[in-house]
């Protein structure tokens, strides 16, 4: 593996596990739900603080350790509806779709109550960013393969939550999107060999379909967004 060969050979990648911890307790202390600041500028400081090879590690780490957290989440979530009900749920990670068109209704949305505490539309939207914009050197510090798995599965949670989940697509949601979408079209047109698409997305990308696109504060409609489109547009390298 290309990206493992890097790390062992020569020394090129000086990497520092003592500051990629102290930026991963900053990040995760000093923004969220809890700050007093827009997400939107959330998402700029966080990005610029994850500069360098040692901040491309740490967002990696967040985006994995979200996706992680989510799937073992929804599983507890059909365990116990199975212990209720004796209703038993697939829970597959490659494509969340199934699981949330039959059980919607009686899920919760992982991603507001992780315990890692990471928001999405804060930390994760700017681990994203920093993921889709290094992407060149992702091979240097980790392998792009399970990263960009971990990045789909966010992206399918998300719009799942959007059409079966009751999450509302206000101007946060739809950037967390759009940031999905593209970092993962950054990733797939750096690697030498990608991999195919997982399903949830060749789905999405048949259609063209638009929602609206909401005020954080409000209920007034400020845009729209068409994520077949937009994956279309970033997906096909």
């Amino acid at each position: 593996m290309r990206w493992l060969r890097r790390l062992l050979g020569g020394g090129r990648v000086q990497l520092d596990p003592g500051r990629q911890q102290a930026l991963l307790r900053d990040v995760q202390c000093r923004y969220g739900a809890r700050a007093e600041v827009r997400f939107s500028e959330q998402v700029e400081a966080v990005t610029a603080m994850l500069n360098g090879d040692d901040g491309l590690v740490v967002a990696a780490r967040i985006v994995s350790q979200v996706a992680d957290e989510a799937h073992a989440d929804l599983q507890a979530q059909a365990n116990e509806i199975h212990r209720r009900t004796g209703r038993r749920l697939v829970v597959h990670r490659r494509n969340y779709r199934p699981l949330w068109m039959e059980a919607g209704s009686a899920l919760r949305w992982p991603l507001f109550t992780l315990p890692c505490g990471f928001h999405p539309y804060a930390q994760v939207a700017a681990a994203v960013a920093v993921v889709g914009s290094q992407a060149p050197r992702l091979d240097q510090v980790t392998d792009p393969n399970p990263l960009l798995t971990r990045v789909f599965e966010v992206l399918d949670l998300t719009t799942a939550g959007w059409e079966y989940g009751r999450v509302r697509i206000d101007t946060d949601a739809a950037a967390l999107a759009d940031r999905l979408i593209s970092s993962a079209g950054q990733v797939l047109a750096a690697m030498d060999d990608p991999p195919r698409l997982p399903p949830p997305v060749r789905e999405w990308m048949r259609r063209n379909n638009t929602f609206d696109v909401h005020d954080p504060t409000g209920p007034r409609a400020v845009g729209v967004i068409n994520v077949g489109a937009r994956m279309r547009e970033c997906l096909l390298v």
